[in-house]
């Protein structure tokens, strides 16, 4: 990621003795990770607030993660002049992974025990923020949700009935693909948490989009979660960033968490495997009605189902691992995989009719999920693996890194000579 940064320590910091007093018996400090896209109209009032409710109660840090193209870093870096604790900007060039990916990015630059994670509309009281950490300090839970669907809590702040039932509809698809990892979570939707910072490893998240809450519970859910009720607040100002873009987005990313594991890959794969007879049925159709004979026309109308079933896998199933080999090679390799299975199939059945006894019938249903499982390895293995490195290769990018480490190292003595 090409990212360049912009830092701002506010006068105070978290040594000074007016915010040591001010303390009170809650440990542990938390870092407030601010994911920002174009809020310049938001940020000073999002800084007073939390400078109102939190560095009283608790010590605390501000990391904005900022995917501006307008002014948001300069108006951050002014506002937190005023702010008695540190306030950080981390600008990215390249928005890798959407909000999601800025929360990352916050996350990895957290230096406190705990680390909220809220929106800079203001739509997330900072107010409850040395509530979330005290609930988790109180409960040991490694995670506490700000929920809206619990007592106390309300999604006010929702404007419009569309947004309401987009959002319910999305917690409930959620939460049926998920039972067991979001298990104790009425909010999977929610943007507006606490995590220990020892509860997350951020290497393993791979987010899309703006659901990061999601990526978390079902990447590396802490054993213990707890949740605090909240009022979805109105905007501060400008307009949400939700659109249908993001929205298929967010569809993606539940597909590549409920594929993460080989079975559901698997289903998936067979899945796709099963529509991809329509495009197969309708090309062959159309070539013997033009009067090409049956079997060029089946071989020609295969590979249109070869074609759908690979821009579909690609996405659903193997999005993650595209980018171990070149689109070409991995069409190439996933094209010879489908056409040998073709090839496989009616040897087999002849082996089960001839040897075995079977009816053609329950011969052709065996050697169907016999191909398929084989596919399907075949696949995982040569197409969406990364290659591996030899001993001797791997040696040599290692003394190329060193050597270009020494390099650089020598450069400033060099310049100076």
């Amino acid at each position: 990621m090409n990212s360049g940064s912009y830092e701002s320590t506010a006068p105070g910091t978290l040594g000074d003795p007016a915010v040591r007093a001010a303390e009170v018996p809650e440990p542990g400090a938390v870092t407030i990770v601010v994911p920002t896209f174009n809020e310049s109209a938001n940020v000073r009032e999002l800084l007073h607030q939390i400078t109102e409710t939190v560095p009283g109660r608790l010590p605390c840090e501000v990391v904005f993660v900022d995917d501006s193209t307008d002014d948001t870093p300069e108006v951050i870096n002014e506002a937190a002049q005023d702010c008695p604790f540190p306030v950080t900007v981390l600008h990215r060039d390249e928005p890798v992974g959407g909000l999601g990916g800025a929360v990352v990015e916050g996350i990895k630059a957290a230096t406190s025990d705990w680390i909220v994670v809220m929106d800079g509309d203001l739509q997330h009281p900072p107010s409850l923020v040395p509530d979330l950490v005290a609930t988790g300090e109180r409960s040991s839970a490694g995670l506490v949700v700000a929920s809206r669907y619990i007592k106390g809590g309300s999604r006010a702040g929702l404007a419009g009935s569309y947004r309401v039932a987009v959002s319910r509809g999305a917690t409930w698809l959620t939460k049926s693909l998920f039972p067991r990892r979001l298990h104790g979570i009425s909010d999977p939707m929610s943007g507006f948490f606490a995590i220990r910072r020892s509860a997350v490893t951020a290497e393993i998240l791979q987010p899309l989009g703006y659901k990061i809450l999601l990526e978390l519970a079902v990447r590396s859910r802490p054993r213990q979660v707890t949740e605090v009720p909240f009022v979805f607040q109105d905007r501060y100002a400008g307009e949400s960033k939700s659109t249908a873009q993001e929205g298929f987005r967010f569809l993606r990313h539940l597909m590549g968490l409920r594929t993460a594991s080989p079975l559901a890959r698997m289903i998936v794969f067979g899945l796709i495997g099963v529509t991809g007879f329509v495009p197969n049925l309708a090309g062959l159709y159309a070539l013997t009605s033009a009067g090409m004979h049956y079997v060029p026309a089946e071989i020609l109308a295969n590979q249109l189902g070869v074609v759908w079933n690979f821009l579909l896998i690609e996405h659903l199933c193997f999005r993650e691992r595209r980018k171990h080999r070149k689109g070409w090679d991995r069409i190439g390799r996933f094209a010879l995989l489908a056409n040998a299975d073709l090839l496989l199939r009616i040897p087999l059945i002849a082996l089960f009719v001839s040897e075995f006894g079977m009816g053609a019938l329950p011969a052709t249903a065996l050697a169907l999920v016999t191909t398929f499982v084989l596919r399907f390895v075949g696949t995982e293995a040569l197409v969406y693996l990364p290659r591996k490195t030899s001993r001797r290769g791997e040696r040599g990018e290692k003394e190329g890194e060193e050597r270009k480490a020494a390099e650089q190292a020598a450069e400033p003595a060099r310049r100076a000579a």
